[in-house]
């Protein structure tokens, strides 16, 4: 099957940043969460999927179809929000509206009507008495409601309250119950990953860290706790990523958790006391901090 994108050593060059060699697929039918810190290159990634810039080395596909060569046929299937997309503020909701269904054929009335409502939306009021929220919710209703096959979607969230931040991830993992809908959405906020996405991928300073399904991601990662002496063979064992040393206590980080892990502390002569789960934003600063691939 034809991967909703595929980048293969992609580079994109600024004055003061550098995207550097980045491969990444998504599979149709998923989402893909891409988190990083601002700056770390999101924006950049989400804008050459676009075709809104080119990049300076690689390959660029979407539905299998090169960028930024074949950018007009492939936009007919892409929605694309960000957060520094603006709508008309002396215009209605629904002035937005009939503006979109004229220009995209696939728009669909009908469930365009069922966002308004449940966005709690009012289509006869301007944008300018709009909430951020309400804008944010408008703007992913004229993109959702044109059911394109594949949302691209840079900080979807940013600046929401959580009734508004739940309604949206709600909106987009109802979406995917089409399983040719793909969407890649960027996020600062890893708790929204980890609640819709199907895998994660890790950008720091223009470099893919990581990339693996989520479920993998969480597995692999754990924090153990110890007592006994410090032993730098720690640092060593496969997958620690942090160790940190406050007598008596030896905390280590792993992302390459299994059955040989705990055997292998106690034969440094440590006492393993826990070993606990770590939720995604500590994977993600660990990762980060480390310099390498989970």
């Amino acid at each position: 099957m034809t991967p909703a994108i595929a980048l293969q050593g992609v580079r994109k060059h600024y004055d003061d940043f550098a995207l550097q060699d980045v491969d990444l697929a998504l599979p149709e039918g998923q989402v893909m969460g891409l988190v990083g810190v601002n700056g770390a290159g999101k924006s950049t990634l989400l804008r050459l999927l676009m075709g809104l810039v080119r990049a300076d080395g690689g390959e660029v596909r979407v539905f299998g179809q090169r960028l930024p060569d074949a950018q007009v046929e492939v936009k007919r299937d892409i929605g694309y929000a960000s957060e520094d997309m603006r709508l008309y503020p002396g215009q209605t909701l629904r002035w937005h509206m009939d503006l979109v269904r004229r220009i995209y054929p696939a728009w669909d009335e009908a469930y365009a009507a069922h966002l308004v409502a449940r966005f709690d939306l009012r289509p006869a009021q301007a944008l300018r008495g709009f909430s951020h929220g309400q804008r944010v919710k408008a703007l992913l209703m004229l993109i959702l409601a044109r059911r394109p096959r594949l949302l691209l979607l840079d900080e979807p969230t940013t600046g929401l309250d959580p009734v508004a931040r739940g309604e949206v991830l709600d909106a987009l993992a109802e979406v995917l119950r089409d399983e040719r809908r793909s969407i890649l959405f960027s996020s600062h906020n890893t708790a929204d990953v980890e609640r819709i996405a199907d895998s994660i991928t890790f950008l720091h300073a223009g470099k893919l860290l990581a990339s693996r399904d989520k479920e993998s991601f969480l597995d692999a990662w754990r924090r153990v706790l110890c007592r006994g002496p410090w032993h730098e063979g720690i640092r060593a064992l496969p997958g620690v990523a942090s160790a940190r040393h406050s007598a008596p206590v030896v905390e280590i980080k792993t992302g390459a958790f299994d059955d040989t892990t705990v055997p292998a502390l106690q034969a440094l002569g440590l006492t393993v006391e826990s070993v606990e789960p770590m939720p995604l934003e500590d994977i993600f600063i660990t990762t980060v901090r480390g310099g390498n691939g989970a």
